[in-house]
């Protein structure tokens, strides 16, 4: 009886938390949030769902996990000599974006996370890391909180929106360019109405060649220049 607890207490002690999140991560990116089952991550980590229940409580709880793991990763920017605050927010905007493309389960959790789960470890997480930075770019403590959730919100809707687009590409034909697919869009907005849609018309040539990463970054610079044009000290790239 007494070995039996010991072999146990060794098997729990090597399935740490760390690795079942990493397994679940794992899971997640191959097959999604249905994939995601304790016998199939009992079967990855060549172990028992009992053995995972020791570590996590139930799915909601590893996918909360999951999702501050990858959130964590994703903002864990370097300091770099002296590089400015705006310099920082646009890395850390830019590891949010590149993180809800490459997994994409992420964008739906986390708009679950920060609408059902605020108390928890991810909207602290994301707010604490964009936040910091801008109070370090000068913002008043009575303008943070304003400032902060217009550049979080932007960062979350416009990687969310760019990972929507990516997942309707893979229902594409095999061997869709995504070029052929621009350009296609393009002149059929080029045909529209001139007279109900004049702007649209206008931009379509733009839609051809732009690049998701430089128009992300445009859109981050606008927010911070909006910041500093409301009374803010000068930002200084």
């Amino acid at each position: 009886m007494t070995t039996r607890t010991r072999r146990s207490q060794r098997r729990t002690e090597a399935l740490s938390r760390e690795r079942i999140i990493e397994a679940a991560v794992e899971l997640l990116d191959a097959s999604g949030e249905r994939g995601l089952t304790f016998r199939a991550l009992a079967e990855r980590l060549a172990t028992g769902p009992g053995a995972i229940y020791w570590h996590v409580a139930n799915k909601d709880e590893l996918l909360a996990a999951a999702t501050d793991s990858v959130v964590a990763a994703a903002l864990a920017v370097e300091p770099v000599g002296d590089r400015a605050p705006q310099a920082e927010i646009r890395a850390v905007a830019l590891g949010l974006f590149d993180a809800v493309e490459e997994h994409p389960w992420l964008a739906a959790q986390l708009s679950t996370q920060l609408s059902r789960s605020p108390w928890g470890a991810v909207a602290p997480r994301i707010f604490e890391s964009f936040g910091r930075r801008v109070g370090a770019l000068g913002v008043p403590e009575e303008g943070w909180f304003a400032a902060t959730s217009v550049l979080v919100h932007y960062v979350l809707g416009a990687a969310g929106q760019n990972a929507a687009n990516t997942e309707s590409a893979r229902a594409l034909p095999p061997g869709t360019d995504r070029t052929e697919f621009l350009d296609s869009v393009s002149r059929a907005w080029e045909e529209l109405d001139p007279d109900a849609y004049p702007f649209t018309r206008a931009v379509a040539g733009r839609l051809r060649d732009h690049d998701d990463h430089e128009q992300f970054l445009a859109g981050v610079d606008l927010v911070l220049t909006g910041i500093a044009a409301s009374g803010r000290p000068e930002i200084v790239r």
